[in-house]
């Protein structure tokens, strides 16, 4: 028990001195040696916990984005309203672009950083990526809209275009605009829904 409660240990100093270091200061900036210095842990520690610097990298950014993930879920769930619920995540995105560490989006920044071709940390993010876009689906269908695809694209460009307008402007009112703009959409959105609807029942009736 003693060796699984260190081996723990070991993980989590890495996680975090990666977390420090590789977000503020960028993947390939930081070597690893800084990291070890960081976390107080000798390099076999790292070797064995992780195996490789890739390693650490792809489980630091999907511990950022299990940490994302459930803030976001936690935020949505107090709302029943499927536009409220849609909102929200903006909400926490405005939180985030307005947290003093903030530097822009983690995988955005990781992903730039990598090398062309397939490399764990491209997989990592291309699937943070993939878990919002699929959440504006759902909150999109859930909303009944007309064309929930197209809905839930625009939703996502919005999202992606806070987190790299914040981080260029360091005007987190960026994330204000941004949900004033899906505030507005979603309303569009709905008068298009009750036309469409209106349509159908005419149709009906007209075929009588």
């Amino acid at each position: 028990m003693d060796g699984a409660r260190g081996e723990t240990s070991v993980r989590d100093r890495l996680l975090s001195a990666a977390d420090e270091l590789f977000y503020a200061q960028g993947v390939h900036s930081v070597g690893i040696d800084r990291v070890l210095e960081r976390a107080g842990v000798a390099k076999a520690s790292l070797y064995s916990t992780f195996g490789s610097k890739e390693a650490l990298v792809s489980a630091y950014l999907e511990r950022r984005a299990a940490a994302r993930q459930e803030r976001i879920r936690e935020h949505i769930a107090r709302f029943s309203e499927p536009d409220r619920r849609i909102l929200a995540v903006f909400e926490v995105l405005a939180e985030v672009v307005a947290e003093p560490s903030f530097r822009g989006c983690a995988f955005v920044n990781a992903s730039a950083e990598e090398p062309e071709g397939e490399t764990k940390v491209r997989v990592v993010c291309r699937s943070s990526r993939s878990w919002i876009r699929q959440l504006f689906s759902e909150l999109s269908r859930e909303l009944g809209a007309v064309d929930p695809e197209r809905l839930s694209r625009a939703l996502a460009l919005l999202y992606d275009g806070v987190l790299v307008g914040a981080s260029m402007e360091r005007d987190p009112r960026t994330a204000d605009d941004a949900r004033a703009m899906v505030e507005l959409l979603l309303a569009t959105t709905a008068r298009r829904g009750r036309a469409a609807r209106g349509a159908k029942v005419t149709s009906r009736k007209g075929s009588r």
